[in-house]
């Protein structure tokens, strides 16, 4: 087996693998086999996630570099990508980072927490649109890395369709309403200002 198909196919594991154990249903499921009230599902999940990530992140070690950007620019875009990491801490903190992480246990009987002020005023997706910020911004290309990128971005877009769903299950018009006020994941150019 090639590197490039090893990788594909760990990757293809890896997204399959998250979205089904993220599933509302597929917890409800486990709960219910486990017989009590899963407090550290989301800890286990984050750290499960990792460990499979880096399982993927192992393949196709040797592969060819496409492009570096030269000199300081390469600088300036790994610049770009920490304030991109930063920007992602600060949308997770108006959520609730903790609770994102697994640290503090969730009520997922609870509707989530909604925030429509900061990251969220700008598009309603906000760490999808950093995460896909992220993998362009990367000033060395590598065969890897496009593959990675081309996965990625259609991932991010597949789960924030079904955050929206979820959301609108969860809270109704209250998000229908900030559906059609806030963009969906590419931030509008010039605000629109309201003549009344």
């Amino acid at each position: 087996m090639s590197d490039s198909l090893d990788f594909t196919i760990r990757l293809t594991i890896f997204c399959i693998i998250h979205s089904l154990l993220a599933a509302p249903r597929i917890k409800n499921h486990i709960k219910r086999l486990a017989g009590r009230p899963l407090t550290g599902y989301r800890l286990a999940y984050n750290l499960f996630s990792m460990v499979l990530f880096g399982w993927v992140m192992l393949a196709w070690q040797s592969t060819s570099v496409l492009y570096v950007l030269p000199g300081i620019w390469s600088l300036v875009l790994h610049g770009l990508q920490f304030i991109i990491l930063w920007t992602g801490l600060v949308c997770l903190r108006q959520t609730d980072l903790a609770g994102f992480l697994g640290i503090r246990p969730v009520d997922e009987d609870k509707p989530p927490a909604f925030a429509t002020t900061g990251c969220y005023a700008v598009v309603r997706h906000p760490l999808y649109l950093l995460g896909i910020l992220f993998l362009l911004l990367n000033p060395v290309i590598t065969t890897r890395w496009i593959v990675l990128t081309l996965f990625s971005i259609p991932y991010f877009i597949f789960g924030a369709l079904l955050e929206e769903r979820r959301m609108i299950r969860q809270l109704g018009d209250i998000y229908r309403q900030y559906q059609k006020q806030v963009p969906f994941i590419i931030p509008r150019m010039k605000r629109q200002i309201s003549v009344g």
